[in-house]
């Protein structure tokens, strides 16, 4: 096996950050061992940030489209959407060469695999929810393996050659900055615990109220709160009497806050749950219940029969609740410390470099 080959492979990977890390991740890692990439986004303000932000990378947008539902009157309208885009992408693949198709997730990854098994190419889709998305299992009829990022997927694609790699993490969680430097960075003292707020970008307004609210009882405990731009300003408000408490609406540097904090109150979308995993964080996981198919909650499940975190549905949640919950975590230090190691021991490090072993040893056999 000539490993010497160079591979060319397209990377479809935007809508959400969910898909997008991941697919920079595996992107990195393939420019490591010299192949060339290129990745495939939307046109969103979420692509085009982190396009900026990665600018040594090959990027390119194709316009990004939903699926209605099947009889829905736009069907029609889809269906030639989608054909468009399919022929789009062919000309893509054609025109740089490319040698194999790996789709991240969603609707996006479906054009570029159909239009990539059309030509021949190998097809990959990952998946990184423990239960996989409807795109997903509709993609993996045009795929050559499935790559998944928890064994508890595996199932859901019976008819698929399907291979557990993790979910890839990007470079900069590999090695946690100092920790004392990095509370220097968020006004926050070098003394006692901290906890990690993440709202999420979808709907996190009454999860952001009930972390203030227990914050205000539990006085020695300092907050660091990643909002989300839009209630940024409210939260801001409710906190602004108590000490220790910092808002963020966004935070572009993930390793000195997860270096910063000893535990942490989040949503539980894959690809928080893969970086809670890789830093061995302890956790309270409030799925987002408008989620589809409630995946968030079968995330969490994982991860709670794990011993990795504590689950709470937002419905019943109040904030005496949650001081009950971290006062358990962090009060004592060997409840702390197994929590860390149950998730030290979910995480599937070298993620990145399996999915590209995958790839590299079908397509340059």
């Amino acid at each position: 096996m000539g490993m010497s080959k160079k591979m060319n492979v397209l990377i479809a990977c935007g809508g959400t950050g969910g898909h997008l890390f991941p697919g920079i991740a595996v992107a990195e890692e393939l420019e490591k061992r010299g192949h060339s990439v290129r990745l495939l986004i939307s046109e969103k303000k979420v692509d085009a940030e982190a396009s900026e932000k990665y600018g040594d990378l090959a990027f390119q947008t194709v316009p990004a489209i939903a699926k209605p539902s099947t009889f829905s009157p736009k069907m029609i309208p889809f269906l030639f959407k989608l054909w468009k885009t399919v022929r789009q992408c062919r000309r893509i693949l054609q025109h740089h060469g490319c040698d194999a198709v790996l789709g991240m997730g969603g609707f996006t990854s479906l054009p570029p695999v159909l239009a990539g098994k059309k030509l021949g190419l190998r097809t990959y889709v990952h998946d990184s929810n423990a239960l996989p998305g409807k795109a997903n299992r509709l993609t993996a009829r045009w795929c050559s393996k499935v790559l998944v990022g928890f064994e508890a997927a595996a199932r859901y694609f019976p008819q698929s050659d399907v291979v557990v790699t993790g979910t890839p993490v990007r470079d900069e969680l590999a090695a946690l900055p100092d920790r004392s430097a990095a509370r220097a960075k968020y006004d926050l003292s070098a003394e006692g615990r901290a906890v990690l707020v993440m709202g999420g970008s979808q709907g996190a307004k009454r999860l952001n109220t009930l972390v203030v609210e227990a914050a205000k009882a539990m006085p020695g405990l300092q907050f660091l709160h990643i909002t989300g731009a839009f209630d940024y300003d409210r939260v801001k408000q409710m906190a602004a009497e108590r000490d220790g408490y910092h808002v963020l609406s966004f935070c572009d540097d993930m390793a000195s806050a997860y270096a910063a904090c000893d535990v942490a109150v989040c949503r539980s979308g894959a690809s928080s749950m893969t970086e809670l995993a890789y830093v061995a964080m302890p956790s309270i996981l409030v799925p987002y219940p408008y989620a589809a198919d409630d995946h968030q909650s079968v995330n969490a499940k994982v991860f709670d029969g794990a011993g990795a975190a504590v689950m709470r549905q937002e419905v019943d949640l109040d904030a005496g609740g949650l001081v009950a919950d971290l006062t358990r975590m962090v009060e004592g230090d060997e409840v702390m410390q197994e929590m860390a190691a149950m998730a030290d021991g979910l995480a599937l490090r070298g993620a990145a470099g399996k999915i590209c072993d995958e790839i590299s040893v079908e397509v340059l056999s």
